[in-house]
Order: C-alpha cells, then structure tokens, then sequence
C-alpha cells in the first residue's frame, strides 16, 4: 500500500456501511482519518459496527441527520455507491462543496499495482473475469476487484507492484471518483440504463466517461469502434488508444476476420474453438484480448481460457441438459438489451423465462428477437406486458407462473428435445427475490430438481 497522506487528520463521513463502507472505514482509520459512520439500518448489534466501535469509530444509525455535516466537521464524505444524489446528506455535502466519492477512489489512492478498469451497459463481469483468468493462467499475478463483489479499496490496499487489478466498475462507482487514473479502461457499450439513479441519460454517460477522465499519455483507452457513444466519449481521452470491432478490420486494434480473431496482424484463436455462447460475447472476448495483449499475455493462455470458459454464473451460464433440453441461466439480464442479446445466442427453439420489477416501461423493443421463441413462461409485476407481446408476436404457448421454479417446471412440459430453455428476465428480481443472484440460484435448483 502506498503511503498516502491525504485524508491524515481529516474528518471522513462515511455513509452507507455494507461491504465497500466498512472496508473504506477501516482503510480511512489506518490512513490517520477521523471517522464517523452513518448507516440507517446500524445498530449497536451488528458486527461490523461493533468492530468499528472498538476502533474508536463513531457509528450513527437510524437516518441520516444533518446535524452530522452541520454541527460536526467534516472534509469528505465517502459514500456507498448505491446510495442516490437525492440523500439529504449528499445534497446538504454538495451545498457546501464538500468533495463526495466511493471507495473506489481510495483504492487508486493507495494502490501499488496498475489497474484495469472495465465498464459498460452489459458485459462488464464476464470481460473482468475473462480478463483475469487470461492474466492469471499466463502467472501475472492478478487481483480482481470491484463491482464483481470484492471491494475495490480491500484489494488495493494488499496490492503490490508486483500484480495487476482487475476491477469492474458501475456508473455509481466512476461518478464519485476525482483523481482516479487507471492504466488501461474501457467502456464495452452505452445503452439507457439505471435513469432512475441518475436522472438523465446524459448524466449516465457523464459517469461511464469519467473512465477516462484522467489519463494521460502514459495509459492507454480502449474503445469500442462500433459503438457511437463510447468512440464520441473517447474523443476526450489523453490516452493512447487502442479499438476493437467485431464487423471491421483494424490496423491498430483486435478484431475478426476469416473467421479468427487477430490482434493487429496476428492471429489469435479461431472462433469456432471459443466455447462461451452468443454473438454479444464475442465483443467481450474482443475487449478482454486487447487488454491482455496490452500486457503481454501469451495466445496460448488465451487460447486455454476461452477454449474452457463457459460463463459467469447468472449470465448466460449453461446449467444443464435434461433429457435433451439444454438449460441457461441469465437471471443478471435485467433490462430489454440484455435479454435481447442473451436470445441472439440461440439459433435452436427457445423457452423464454421472463418477468420480475415493473419499472413503468414497455417490452415492445424485445419483439424482433422473439423469433426462435416457441413459448414464454412469465412471472413477476410485468407478466401481462410481457403476456401481451408475447401474444402479438404471434408465439404459441403462453403461462403466467407464481415464480422462477414453477417456470422451470412449466417450460420443461412444453419443450422437447433440442430446445433452449433460457431464463433472461429482461426485469430487476426486486418484487420476489433479493438479488439476482437468488432468482439465478432458485432456477438452478429448479432445473436439478427435473432430473
């Protein structure tokens, strides 16, 4: 970790507790900073308060008062990225033009070793994890962090000069960053997403392109060529640049051509020896080649990883056969584009498991990629909207179900052999389930049940 003396003797207000605002307490109560906590649900019984306690740090629960930027000093505030502008206390921050960050500026303030910054509308887990598997196959000594679920700043502060991390990073996360600079970024795609946290979509792309804000000539952007919003983002960049593409060849980038992917004028891997399914991962295998060859990674172990790897888990992850059916899981599709993309994968029948949180918007955007449909098993708030599309679509069979494992079973009754069946709810899970990931895990369950 390096030795940083900015927050030395500086008051840090940290709001929102969970993983990232406990990991960012404690790296603040190491830097020499004098922390208070705010958290609405914290109470004297939680562990991690009762840790942060015996620190020394002070923990207020139960709201989020005023009185702790107006009648207490304050320098920073940290703030959970899921935590909106709209607080009382951020607003209350703001008037004062006191700086608001995540914990992912700490994690560049203290880090020893590069960072690789991947974001986007879709795709970012499954490019952080290929990028990290091609790094740690060929021995570089990787760390993976961020938005995949480990805290940015907890894996910084271990880091050395000796490795490389690899961090997955949300339009939450970027726009409470200042100085943060990594070595090499990329945005993969823009497309409208999370409007109700930042209000606009140009307040959305404000904070993907805050990836590059701050590089210089030493770092390199890499670009998606065939996307206008992240080449028209691009343009500020100070960086080196570098493209990938997967519809033109390019001088300096990755790309496809004669049915291989090359890296400028070498040839990497054939594309019918890459075993993770869809047209739409093919751009994330594309991203994730340019930032390895960037570090010298070798053909044969990216040939050894995408030769193997299948998926991450909730993201179009092969579950199973079942007497000739082929499950997939895409519970992490919780919008229309995701959905859309996860069903371009399949060229064989497909029953669609869909539905989840009614954000008041339509599905009518889904409707040219409905043509292998043969049946949709509908759940959750938005079951008639996707019912009524499904119906001027023009598809056979039909069912509204109370949840995912009732789908399971419902699907398996109307396919037959050959078929897809593809949970891609193109909703959040919030109206049944926690997270996406219990939804995910719920159809798992659901489909070794059959056997």
């Amino acid at each position: 970790m390096k030795n940083v003396k900015d927050y030395l003797h500086k008051h840090v207000l940290v709001i929102g507790l969970a993983k990232s605002g406990l990991a960012a307490a404690k790296l603040l109560h190491r830097l020499g900073a004098n922390v208070t906590v705010n958290d609405v649900k914290a109470t004297e019984e939680d562990s991690s308060v009762k840790e942060l306690m015996s620190l020394g740090i002070k923990v207020v629960g139960g709201g989020h008062p005023l009185s702790l930027i107006d009648e207490n000093p304050v320098d920073i505030i940290v703030k959970n990225p899921g935590i909106p502008y709209s607080n009382p206390l951020i607003v209350r921050a703001k008037e004062k033009n006191l700086p608001v960050i995540t914990e992912v500026e700490l994690a560049y303030k203290v880090s020893e070793a590069d960072i690789i910054a991947i974001t986007g509308s879709n795709g970012k887990t499954t490019t952080t994890t290929l990028i990290y598997e091609m790094l740690k196959v060929d021995q570089k000594q990787p760390l993976i962090a961020g938005n995949i679920g480990t805290v940015a700043c907890e894996v910084a502060e271990k880091a050395t000069k000796e490795n490389v991390i690899v961090m997955e990073l949300s339009s939450f996360q970027l726009l409470g960053t200042i100085d943060f600079k990594p070595a090499i970024a990329m945005i993969l795609n823009i497309f409208d997403a999370h409007l109700d946290y930042h209000g606009t979509k140009d307040e959305y792309v404000y904070a993907k392109g805050k990836i590059y804000e701050n590089q210089t000539n030493d770092d390199v952007s890499i670009i998606n060529k065939n996307d206008n919003e992240v080449y028209a983002l691009s343009e500020t960049s100070r960086a080196q640049k570098i493209y990938f593409s997967a519809s033109s060849v390019l001088e300096n980038g990755v790309y496809i051509k004669d049915e291989c992917i090359w890296f400028k004028c070498e040839r990497v891997i054939n594309i019918k020896d890459i075993v993770l399914p869809g047209e739409h991962n093919l751009e994330n295998i594309l991203a994730a080649i340019t930032a390895v060859k960037l570090r010298d990674v070798s053909n044969e172990a990216i040939y050894k990883v995408l030769t193997t790897f299948q998926g991450v888990k909730h993201r179009l992850q092969y579950v199973d056969s079942v007497e000739g059916r082929r499950f997939y899981n895409d519970s992490k599709a919780t919008n229309i584009l995701a959905t859309s993309k996860a069903l371009q994968a399949f060229s064989s029948p497909t029953i669609l498991l869909a539905g989840g949180l009614d954000r008041g918007n339509e599905f009518d955007e889904l409707k040219p990629f409905l043509k292998n449909v043969k049946a949709m098993i509908l759940f959750g708030e938005t079951a008639p909207k996707l019912e009524r599309i499904a119906k001027e679509s023009g598809i056979e069979h039909i069912k509204r179900v109370d949840n995912v494992e009732k789908a399971v079973s419902a699907a398996f009754n109307v396919s037959e052999n050959d078929d897809v069946v593809l949970l891609s709810p193109a909703c959040a899970s919030w109206d049944q389930y926690k997270t996406f990931e219990e939804r995910g895990d719920i159809f798992i369950q659901a489909v070794h049940k059959l056997k």
